[in-house]
């Protein structure tokens, strides 16, 4: 069962309601910035893990301003559409609320709704740019290497990024899709239980994403695994990270 931490308690909590009712994420972005997005990512990692689990998601996204800029960004980030109203839930067994929100600030200020709202806080730490930050536009140019050198850092610490480290997200996909699309010219296998164990066990921890990465690196060099099952296992870990790691398919060696 997937658990995250809750920011407002420090405990580990359960994401998914026990009766496996609905749980509604909200998503809360301030404005357009590379943390908002990070924010977002987030919450969809969530959804992708609850709906691996079985259990219906049902987000939403608060933000004052840059609404339809946001939308557009996650768009390019692989994250999946946020509804526009919560009334939409009624009706549907709600069980449960997950607020992502960046991490809470100190100082003498009125605390942010998702802050004293119901249900856990799954707090995200800021994204910090080493040197001058890049326009959005250029920040979204490869949104694949953005969202991999984000999910490499664990969502309660700072994402410490600047070029170098989108230059080795993206030689990291493009060697992954690489392989994918030669595994996937021999015959399938299925994902090994451990392999998936240990996935899970990853994911379910906190959203632990660079544990599942790490997975993925320790598959594809793994001497007693079949290329077939290097290809399910990516197969499947891409149904949690959405890199597309299959794009390459069909092209030539």
């Amino acid at each position: 069962m997937l658990r995250i931490l809750d920011t407002r308690t420090g405990e580990p909590v359960p994401a998914a309601p026990a009766r496996r009712g609905l749980t509604r994420i909200e998503a809360h972005a301030s404005g357009l910035d590379p943390t908002a997005l990070r924010v977002l990512l987030t919450a969809d990692l969530l959804v992708r893990a609850l709906e691996l689990g079985g259990t219906p998601v049902w987000t939403i996204l608060t933000a004052p301003r840059d609404q339809p800029e946001l939308r557009t960004a996650a768009t390019h980030l692989a994250i999946r559409p946020f509804e526009d109203d919560r009334d939409v839930a009624s009706g549907l067994g709600e069980a449960q609320v997950i607020h992502v929100a960046r991490w809470p600030t100190t100082g003498g200020r009125e605390v942010a709704p998702e802050e004293r709202g119901e249900g856990p806080l799954a707090a995200v730490a800021p994204v910090e740019w080493a040197g001058s930050q890049p326009s959005l536009p250029a920040l979204l140019a490869d949104p694949a290497a953005l969202r991999l050198a984000l999910l490499c850092v664990p969502r309660h610490q700072p994402a410490r990024l600047d070029g170098s480290a989108l230059d080795r997200a993206a030689g990291q996909l493009a060697d992954w899709r690489r392989a994918v699309a030669g595994w996937a010219r021999h015959p399938s296998r299925p994902v090994p239980e451990p392999v998936r164990g240990r996935l899970r066990a990853a994911w379910e921890d906190d959203l632990d994403l660079p544990g599942v990465l790490d997975v993925l690196r320790d598959v594809a060099c793994a001497p007693d695994l079949t290329d077939g099952a290097r290809f399910e296992t990516y197969a499947y870990a891409d149904r949690l990270l959405a890199l597309d790691l299959a794009r390459d398919l069909g092209t030539p060696a």
